[in-house]
């Protein structure tokens, strides 16, 4: 007996609920454990819930909770219908969704459709003969002549992307690690197999997924070999032979977007919707293409913004160049930005924020809001947490092993969620509970969320202050946005606009993104610009500290360091 209430298609009254959403990225087994084996589980997720909701947050994201042996920590299914017991039990997540729609929140869950794992029984059964019924659902080639893999292609986690099996006496691809054998989805009863596996967690009452890896779906059938990336003599060779090459062949292939076409129409029968990853040097075309036309994807997001580079022209390039694509014809198409995630080094560490990370933190979350679009949020981001510094002992991310120490992998980003500051483990499990899977930093404990909660000054209640004005306003949530230049580059300065037909007021936003104060003079902008600046009635930017606000000097704005000023624009 399980407590799904709905077993059929159950549009809900806003199809468009994911529009201008902020999406709350929580990584299981970090979060929160109920019963103190180490490790975050469903139950604890659930017991959590209404901090979440507290946040002001429109939807829960959940990384992988699918039955794993854990070699990439749930992104290697075993079992796409069935919860990993580390996690729980299906029932178990059929409270954590209850518990979420009751709470306001809606449910996205990770879904790995390019591979899976290798003690798959799809994959035990490919591997076993060349003619069973499963033998062409993974990707298989014979070797070469002189016994080498097929062609150059290599494995984002490092060696070939090639693993030789000996039953078989053919290679496999694996895109990454050898255990995570690449479907073959070019084989029509593979699409038909993921799409009925989609249908079973629609059917349970999610509202959405998390696409992992989607330019990764299909390869280029005849496996031709990518051609090498061209680069600078003086410039330095990558610590990963992965970024030595142009991935033609193996990613970016046109059939993904007939693919995601079949995906949408099913979302659309359920008013679900989905985010891919698009994980690309150069993913703005495809995140146009895989969202172009409202018929495949309804969101998409790159690593754009969660390199190194936090500069106003890099996040105002972004926005500009997903706009002009969006607006050419037959496009369209709506972005999903995030600046952290369970793959990236933690904001506040990457973009040196550590002057003063509350003031850090507020900024780049009103930042991430002046854009068009829907957001990503990941957990403990709201408590202006560094990225941890973990011992070579301590590790448990496979890349961060293998290319130890030029790159020191993802678990920084992955530690336990810090509760409460006096307690064990600083309360991400019960008191009598197990050592956690990672070691939770020292540092962390004085940014507990109990910490933040008895101060008021706190970028926890900042947050929540926020998004509920946000969700007041029209033209911060779905509007159009306009970019205006200034001499100065630490400013950033938009104007958002709500949407054509519909009602609310016009906003501009001023953000200064050094942690020194910046002049903004009325007479270096256009002149339309400098009149509206001019005619803006300051607002009252909700929880944030005086300090953070500007001020009118004359003609001119005094933007402190970090600072937010927000106007009322009248047109």
């Amino acid at each position: 007996m399980t407590s799904i209430s709905a077993r059929t298609p159950r549009p809900p009254a806003d199809l468009d609920w994911w529009r201008g959403a902020v999406i709350y990225q929580i990584y299981p087994r970090s979060f929160a454990d109920a019963n103190g084996d180490g490790i975050g589980d469903l139950a604890g997720i659930t017991d959590r819930l209404p901090y979440v909701a507290s946040l002001g947050v429109d939807a829960v994201w959940l990384s992988p909770i699918f039955r794993s042996p854990m070699k990439d920590f749930g992104y290697d299914v075993e079992d796409y219908r069935d919860i990993d017991p580390m996690f729980g039990t299906l029932a178990d997540f059929d409270r954590l969704v209850a518990h979420a729609h009751h709470l306001g929140l809606k449910v996205i869950i990770d879904q790995v459709l390019s591979h899976t794992s290798d003690s798959h029984a799809w994959f035990q059964e490919s591997r076993s003969s060349r003619d069973n019924a499963r033998a062409d659902w993974y990707v298989w080639a014979d070797a070469l002549p002189d016994g080498s893999p097929p062609n150059n292609w290599l494995s984002v986690f490092g060696g070939p992307a090639w693993q030789w099996d000996t039953r078989r006496k053919q290679y496999y691809l694996h895109n990454f690690l050898a255990a995570q054998p690449d479907l073959n989805l070019h084989h029509p009863d593979v699409q038909g197999q993921l799409m009925s596996d989609l249908r079973f967690w629609l059917d349970r009452g999610v509202d959405g997924f998390r696409f992992d890896t989607t330019n990764y779906l299909f390869h280029d059938r005849a496996l031709r070999s990518n051609p090498a990336l061209e680069r600078a003599a003086d410039v330095p060779l990558p610590a990963n032979p992965y970024d030595h090459q142009q991935h033609l062949h193996d990613k970016n292939r046109p059939e993904t977007e007939v693919f995601l076409e079949q995906v949408r129409r099913l979302l659309d029968a359920y008013g679900a919707t989905s985010v891919g990853e698009v994980g690309d040097a150069e993913a703005l075309d495809k995140m146009l293409a895989y969202t172009a036309g409202g018929k495949r994807l309804h969101m998409t997001y790159s690593f754009a913004l969660l390199s190194r580079d936090h500069s106003v022209a890099h996040l105002r390039r972004h926005g500009e160049q997903f706009e002009a694509g969006a607006r050419a014809p037959g496009q369209g198409g709506w972005p999903c930005w995030t600046l952290g995630n369970h793959d990236s080094t933690r904001l506040l560490t990457r973009w040196e924020g550590g002057q003063a990370p509350a003031d850090f933190v507020r900024l780049k979350l009103v930042a991430l809001l002046a854009l068009r679009g829907s957001v990503c949020w990941y957990q403990g981001d709201e408590l202006a947490l560094p990225e941890a510094e973990l011992r070579f002992e301590d590790l448990q991310d496979p890349p961060g092993i293998a290319f130890w120490p030029e790159y020191k992998g993802r678990d920084g980003c992955r530690t336990p969620m810090p509760w409460q500051h006096d307690a064990p483990h600083a309360g991400f499990g019960t008191d009598t509970g197990r050592r956690p899977w990672l070691p939770v930093p020292e540092a962390h404990r004085a940014l507990a969320v109990d910490r933040h909660e008895a101060d008021p000054d706190s970028p926890l209640h900042f947050m929540r202050a926020f998004l509920r004005w946000r969700r007041r306003q029209p033209a911060l949530v779905r509007g159009p946005v306009e970019f205006i230049d200034t001499p100065e580059p630490a400013l950033f300065v938009a104007i958002r606009r709500p949407e054509p037909g519909t009602a609310g007021d016009t906003l501009v936003l001023v953000l200064n993104f050094e942690a020194t104060p910046v002049t903004l003079g009325c007479a270096a902008l256009a002149p339309e610009h400098a009149a509206a600046l001019q005619s803006a009635e300051a607002i009252a930017v909700p929880g944030l500290p005086a300090r953070q606000a500007a001020r009118r000097d004359g003609q001119a704005l005094v933007v402190p360091g970090y600072g937010i000023h927000i106007a009322l624009l009248r047109d």
